[in-house]
C-alpha cells in the first residue's frame, strides 16, 4: 500500500505537500516493508521447514502451513511495493498481491479458529473431520477465494477504491464475528467442568485454554490489522486526498501483527530462542 494506491482525478491527486516531505514519507514506507521482508521471510520460511519436516506430520499443522505460505506472498509484496515507488510500472501486480492481506490471511486464520473451536466445543465432528483430506478441501476453497480477491484488488485498486473499501470491510466484519463467536463459546466450554477424573479435566481445561489463547490472540491481531486500515480508507475516501500520516499506524500494525503467527508456532514448538 504506496502514495500511488489512490487514484483519484488529477484535481484530487495533486497534494500540496513538499518533495521533502514525500521523500521521508517513502523513507518510512521503505524501512517498514523492509524489516517486515527481512523477518518476516525466514521466519515464515522456518515454519514450513519446520511443519514440513517435523515429527507431528503436516496433517496437523496444514492450516498454519498455507497461513505461512500466505505470508511468504506478503512479504513478497512488501518487495514489490518498495520497488513501484520507483517502477510504475509492476503497480497492477502490486495491486494483485494486496489481496493476499486482504483476504489471505484473515480467512486462514479464521479457519484456524474454527478448527481450534470444533476440537474443544464439538471434538466428536473434529474426530470426524481431521483427517486431512478435509482440511485440504477448506484450503483449496479458502486459495480460490482469495485469488479472487487478489483478481478484485488488482480491478478496484485503481479506478474503484472505494468499492474495495468498503468490501474489505464487511469482509473482515463477517471474518471477526465468526472469530468472536468461537472466542466466548471456547471460553464459556472452558469455564464449565466436565464430567470424569480429576486428572482428565485438567487435561481438557488446559486444552480448551490453550484454545481460547490461540483465538482470542488471533482476534486481537485481526483488529490491530483492519481496524486501522478501515478507518484510514474511509476516511480517505471521504476527503478524496491521500493524507500519508493517517496510513502510518496502519502499515505499521499490518507489519507487526503479521510476526503474531509463526511467533506463537515457534513458542508452541520450543523453537523460539
Amino acid at each position: 500500500m504506496n502514495n500511488s494506491t489512490l487514484n483519484f482525478s488529477a484535481s484530487e491527486t495533486s497534494t500540496n505537500s513538499t518533495d521533502l516531505s514525500i521523500g521521508l514519507m517513502e523513507s518510512l514506507e521503505i524501512c517498514v516493508f523492509s524489516i517486515y521482508l527481512l523477518f518476516g521471510l525466514p521466519t515464515n520460511s522456518y515454519v514450513i521447514w519446520l511443519i514440513v519436516t517435523g515429527t507431528s506430520g503436516v496433517a496437523l499443522e496444514f492450516l498454519n502451513l498455507n497461513l505461512s505460505v500466505c505470508e511468504i506472498g506478503n512479504c513478497v509484496n512488501c518487495l514489490i511495493s518498495i520497488l513501484s515507488i520507483w517502477f510504475l510500472s509492476i503497480l497492477p501486480f502490486n495491486y494483485f498481491l494486496i489481496g493476499l492481506v486482504a483476504t489471505g490471511r484473515p480467512l486462514f486464520q479464521c479457519l484456524m479458529c474454527v478448527e481450534r473451536y470444533l476440537a474443544v466445543v464439538h471434538p466428536v465432528t473434529f474426530l470426524k473431520y481431521k483427517p486431512l483430506r478435509y482440511r485440504v478441501i477448506c484450503c483449496a476453497v479458502a486459495w480460490m477465494i482469495t485469488f479472487g480477491s487478489c483478481f478484485c484488488c488488482m480491478f478496484t485498486m485503481g479506478s474503484y477504491l472505494i468499492v474495495h473499501i468498503w468490501l474489505t470491510l464487511m469482509q473482515s466484519l463477517f471474518v471477526f464475528s465468526i472469530q468472536l463467536f468461537c472466542l466466548v463459546d471456547v471460553l464459556r466450554a472452558l469455564k464449565q467442568s466436565g464430567p470424569g477424573e480429576k486428572k482428565r479435566v485438567k487435561e481438557e481445561n488446559h486444552m480448551k485454554r490453550r484454545a481460547f489463547y490461540l483465538i482470542l490472540v488471533t482476534t486481537v491481531s485481526m483488529v490491530i490489522i483492519y481496524v486501522p486500515f478501515s478507518i484510514s480508507g474511509i476516511y480517505t475516501v471521504l476527503i478524496k486526498e491521500f493524507l500519508w500520516a493517517c496510513w502510518i499506524p496502519s502499515m505499521i500494525c499490518y507489519v507487526l501483527a503479521g510476526f503474531v503467527q509463526p511467533i506463537l508456532y515457534l513458542h508452541r514448538t520450543g523453537k523460539l530462542f
